[in-house]
């Protein structure tokens, strides 16, 4: 009898940050009882700390499967979802049917319309977990699975400059193009001097070839968002992130056809259906699929669809502990389409000791870990910390 799924548990991880994701706190910015802040510049709830929620499935014959996805805010609600929804659904199930379980569990609340945010991140952290065993059954690494390996290695961006001044983060981009990087994104929130400013510092301090993005955060009407661009756009700027609120289709559609620059979308989405009504107003040219929103199988059809449309992508990734970005570098090296990759090095760097595997990113390039499913799994200082 083939092997079937015996358990799903999942658990939460929590890591102490000396800074706050995005920098220190600007003025107006408190920590909360629960160790919360709200960013000024986008009016978005972040931790003070890291933490995602990691999963563990374990089937009959004893193999194991791990999955990941966010934990930002309120980690007890994916852990809910898991514990008295998903995962009981899931036990009895073929480890091998990842994409059939995902798409029998998101019909599971379709009467409710629930099509994203919470639910839908649980499910990425099943569906991850799922495609990692299917892998570690086939002895095979999980780009195998998903037609094939067309890179060996992945471009990757600097992502996020984490100081105080501009000068500072203008340093400390230099510092990583020292390292081999040449593509930079920076996060308009902090950047305390306005964009055209910050965009303006950054180019004479990397010189001519160096890539630069900006990431928007969504904080932005279709006209400020085109006039912030355009002040950009003399300094050759790469690409525009989230430049208006999420909601706003019309408003991405209107700014990506009155600027010169590249728009990029799709951070926060969970399915392909998300990508859809952004094709149909030509509203983005990157696409952002983020692993631990889609899961593996999300993730692969929105970036089949991209290339479909002859989008590039480029994804997103937070990292948590580094499980979904496993995850993500596999499915990268799988598509066409994808152009380069984000390197979140404030989380990656002091957060790669959870993880056994030889996963890494250096001289401007990830390299995928190496072994069958993700090739990396929770070290045994990770594993203390999910018994605690």
């Amino acid at each position: 009898m083939a092997e079937r799924v015996a358990s799903v548990t999942a658990h939460t991880i929590t890591l102490p940050r000396e800074t706050p994701y995005l920098g220190a706190l600007r003025p107006g910015e408190e920590v909360n009882a629960r160790g919360y802040i709200v960013r000024k510049g986008n009016r978005t709830v972040y931790p003070t700390v890291d933490r995602s929620v990691v999963l563990r499935i374990e089937t009959t014959g004893g193999a194991v499967g791990w999955g990941e996805t966010y934990g930002i805010v309120a980690p007890g609600t994916v852990l809910a979802l898991v514990e008295d929804l998903l995962g009981p659904f899931v036990v009895g199930r073929d480890p091998l049917d990842a994409a059939v379980i995902h798409d029998d569990l998101y019909d599971l609340m379709r009467v409710r319309g629930y099509t994203g945010g919470f639910y839908l991140d649980a499910l990425a952290a099943i569906d991850i977990a799922l495609w990692d065993l299917a892998g570690k059954l086939a002895g095979l690494p999980l780009v195998k699975l998903l037609g094939g390996q067309r890179r060996e290695r992945i471009p990757a961006y600097v992502s996020g400059l984490p100081e105080r001044t501009r000068a500072a983060r203008a340093d400390l981009a230099a510092h990583w193009q020292e390292r081999g990087f040449s593509s930079f994104k920076f996060a308009a929130p902090v950047a305390d001097d306005g964009l055209a400013r910050e965009m303006a510092t950054l180019r004479e301090r990397l010189g001519e070839e160096a890539r630069i993005a900006c990431d928007m955060h969504w904080a932005h009407t279709a006209e400020e968002a085109i006039r912030l661009i355009r002040a950009m756009e003399p300094h050759d700027l790469w690409f525009a992130e989230a430049p208006v609120h999420t909601e706003d289709v019309a408003g991405l559609a209107r700014v990506a056809a009155q600027v010169s620059t590249t728009i990029a979308a799709g951070e926060e989405w969970r399915t392909v259906f998300d990508l859809v009504p952004r094709v149909e107003r030509r509203a983005c040219g990157i696409v952002q699929p983020e692993m631990g929103h889609t899961g593996v199988t999300e993730f692969m059809r929105i970036g089949g669809y991209a290339e479909a449309h002859h989008l590039k992508v480029i994804p997103h990734s937070t990292i948590g502990i580094g499980l979904f970005l496993a995850a993500s570098l596999h499915a990268s090296a799988a598509l066409a389409a994808v152009d380069c990759h984000e390197f979140q090095h404030s989380i990656f760097e002091p957060n790669r000791r959870l993880l056994t595997g030889d996963m890494d990113c250096a001289d401007g390039f990830y390299t995928l870990p190496t072994g069958p499913g993700l090739g990396v799994e929770p070290s045994s200082e990770a594993l203390d910390l999910l018994r605690s």
